[in-house]
């Protein structure tokens, strides 16, 4: 099943462009999932199950900064 997910991540200190770009890049790693950003929020397009798996492994690794905040949006269809 494909997937879209609109992610706005938010990570709570005055230094937080690094963080960001760090979990952009992240994500973008992953040959298996398209990645698209602008200055509001990413977006992940791809099968289901290697849409999660890379948004949960960059999210788990963003949330090593304390006091960051993701919003996600999930759709059950490709939206790219």
């Amino acid at each position: 099943m494909k997937t879209s997910i609109d992610i706005s991540y938010y990570p709570l200190n005055e230094e937080y462009k690094a963080p960001i770009k760090k979990f952009i890049k992240a994500l973008e790693e992953n040959e298996n999932i398209t990645v698209k950003s602008n200055r509001m929020s990413t977006q992940v397009f791809g099968q289901f199950d290697e849409v999660m798996e890379a948004v949960t492994k960059c999210i788990k690794n963003a949330f090593e900064l304390p006091n960051s905040i993701f919003v996600l949006k999930i759709i059950n269809m490709d939206r790219e």
